[in-house]
């Protein structure tokens, strides 16, 4: 599966916001948010022009795709997935990248960030449901239970990442249990308990030109 392995600090550089994909490292002075907000290249602190209506709503995709951890042609099919389906389709592409496993295991604490997530994840580190689970992109439902394997207990990563968890905002349609080490999904989340903070509206709207 193609991902993105180049540094990630540019990327919250480009959208002038923290993506938290280093983990802890994200709410310490070391954050390159922190250190140098520019846009990254040999032109960043240059005067920009005001960004059009087309490159705010490009923006704004580009800052949800990079947030989540997928490429172009997997949240195209996210998108296309949740327009077709009931509801408001920013706020089904929103919960169908949220209830990914990989994002869950994130917001469980077992995981810094969500590209450690995803490996561990890969790695065989989890079960769901009773079953060892190592595909990061399965989307989980209401009453599904996901739980660090006994052998992997000990893996200082998410011991490390479960002891900074309490940075994190707390996240209400789920449950963790840190002397388990398992959590479960009490419901599907509704827009107002997703934190991520990004405007979905337009992303329909760049999609739907």
């Amino acid at each position: 599966m193609a991902v993105y392995r180049g540094p990630v600090c540019r990327l919250c550089r480009r959208e002038h916001e923290k993506l938290f994909l280093k983990g802890d490292r994200c709410f310490t002075e070391k954050c390159a948010i922190e250190r140098r907000n520019v846009v990254p290249g040999q032109h960043g602190m240059l005067r920009r022009r005001a960004a059009s209506e087309y490159g705010t709503q490009l923006r704004e995709k580009q800052k949800t795709k990079r947030t989540y951890g997928t490429l172009e042609k997997k949240f195209r099919r996210y998108f296309e997935e949740a327009a077709a389906s009931k509801g408001v389709t920013g706020e089904n592409l929103l919960v169908s990248l949220e209830t990914r496993l990989d994002n869950i295991v994130y917001r469980l604490g077992f995981a810094p960030n969500r590209n450690t997530a995803r490996q561990l994840v890969r790695h065989g580190h989890f079960s769901l449901n009773g079953k060892k689970a190592s595909i990061p992109s399965m989307h989980l439902k209401a009453g599904d239970v996901v739980e660090v394997l006994e052998a992997s207990r000990g893996l200082a990563i998410i011991q490390a990442s479960l002891a900074g968890a309490s940075r994190r905002p707390e996240i209400e349609w789920l449950s963790v249990d840190k002397v388990k080490l398992a959590g479960r999904v009490l419901s599907a989340p509704v827009r107002t308990q997703i934190p991520t903070p990004v405007n979905e509206q337009l992303i329909v709207e760049l999609y739907s030109k």
